[in-house]
């Protein structure tokens, strides 16, 4: 609780800021939180490093958008030197942000930094070959597209899965809270929430987009669709003696390949959804399905609406 002091009528500001720079709280994460000489991540770096990543993956379409056969080379090369910058002291920080020795300075943690991200930046070829795969699999499942430089430009399931790409190759290199900053930033500018501990194979469509959720152990496979309103979710999960959740369990959907997911389903717990399935909207889906399944709601009921109809 705060101080009476700080609840007198002529309140000092230097009293406010000594007790928000208080280290020795009785709570526990506000002693955390103001530890001294803890350099935490930049969120805002790490965005607008991702989005320089965006700009070599697809050149001319983010950043600088007038390259030509001359200057594309230079532009990509300058730019990448930055992004190696920009990301080594995001991602030092980032392991920094989880090291007990941080406070007094860390070698360790500059050397996982800067072997991470060379093997991240080594990796990037990859990364572009899968996002225009996701591309091509937008333009061809969305008949509204007239190009597949429109599904670049405008289409947040694009924009969510190739920060979700990004993040994800992180996750895999073991870096700390940076693959969460990207992929929460994606989820708060388009309403899909892709944890970027999920595995999600090539040619994957996100439709319209907005309130998906993709869980951290998810597997999904190849030429997957799905639209808004999809939860590939987690059913209650169990607790241990103290009553925490217990971390680690694999308790989130498997998607095989070629599924279409529409919008409003919810698919919850380890189970799996056979290859070649179409999952109905608005259904609810908690046991295994085999491949090659519908899965729709009972038929509507219909009657005449006559003189209130019964309601």
């Amino acid at each position: 609780m705060i101080t009476n002091q700080i609840h007198t009528k002529e309140t000092k500001l230097s009293s406010i800021v000594e007790y928000l720079c208080d280290v020795h709280h009785d709570v526990e994460i506000l002693r955390t939180l103001n530890r001294k000489n803890r350099q935490l991540p930049s969120p805002q770096t790490v965005v607008d490093t991702v989005e320089k990543i965006r700009s070599v993956l697809f050149p001319g379409y983010f950043g600088k958008t007038d390259l030509n056969s001359d200057n594309i080379r230079y532009y990509v090369g300058s730019t990448l030197d930055q992004i190696k910058l920009d990301l080594r002291e995001q991602i030092r920080r980032g392991f920094c942000f989880e090291c007990d020795k941080a406070d007094t300075g860390c070698p360790e943690c500059e050397k996982k930094a800067q072997s991470i991200t060379g093997e991240f930046l080594s990796r990037l070829p990859d990364i572009q070959r899968m996002v225009a795969l996701d591309v091509q699999a937008a333009y061809d499942g969305d008949p509204a597209a007239k190009s597949v430089d429109e599904t670049i430009f405008c289409y947040p399931g694009i924009l969510a899965v190739t920060y979700y790409r990004l993040a994800h190759t992180l996750y895999e290199l073991k870096v700390p809270i940076i693959p969460r900053i990207i992929t929460e930033h994606a989820h708060s500018i388009t309403g899909i929430d892709i944890h970027p501990g999920a595995k999600i194979g090539d040619s994957f469509f996100i439709d319209h987009g907005t309130g998906v959720v993709i869980g951290e152990t998810c597997i999904i496979g190849n030429r997957v669709r799905i639209y808004q309103g999809v939860t590939l979710g987690a059913k209650s999960f169990p607790l241990d003696e103290q009553g925490n959740p217990v971390k680690g369990i694999d308790r989130h959907p498997v998607v095989e390949d070629d599924v279409t997911v529409y919008s409003e389903a919810t698919i919850l717990g380890r189970i799996v959804i056979g290859k070649g399935s179409i999952i109905g909207g608005n259904v609810w889906v908690t046991r295994d399905v085999p491949p090659k399944s519908i899965i729709t709601q009972r038929a509507l009921r219909m009657e005449k609406f006559e003189d209130g109809g019964g309601i």
